[in-house]
């Protein structure tokens, strides 16, 4: 997996004190958050993130958001529609499910696929 986050362009930052925040906040032993192209670790070792497909395709996916909307935009959108929906209902989360369960050969959840827009 680490071939993967090469090739998007991002790296790994273990011991971050801005994952350890989130962790606190979340109130969750162990927390993978994306900043631009880099993941930041708390509470995990880089290692056993690796080796977690799942996990490391759901970062991935942000990382890639980050390209789409650019920092600012991603942010600021991200914390919006956070404010607006929740952490677990925010888009660009359910995107990251999707996504994750997908490239790692999982089952998506009914709720997380893909539906058309109309138009």
């Amino acid at each position: 997996m680490h071939h993967k986050i090469q090739a998007a362009g991002a790296h790994i930052v273990e011991h971050s004190w801005l994952a350890r925040i989130a962790r606190w906040v979340l109130k969750t032993p162990n927390v993978a958050m994306v900043l631009g192209r880099q993941i930041h670790l708390s509470g995990v070792k880089k290692e056993d993130f690796l080796k977690d497909r799942y996990w490391v395709e759901h970062e991935l996916c942000h990382v890639q958001q980050y390209k789409d909307h650019g920092l600012a935009g991603f942010l600021s959108k991200y914390l919006i529609e956070s404010c607006r929906r929740g952490y677990y209902n925010n888009k660009f989360e359910a995107e990251a499910r999707r996504v994750g369960r997908e490239n790692a050969g999982l089952a998506v959840h009914d709720s997380e696929k893909h539906k058309p827009e109309k138009t």
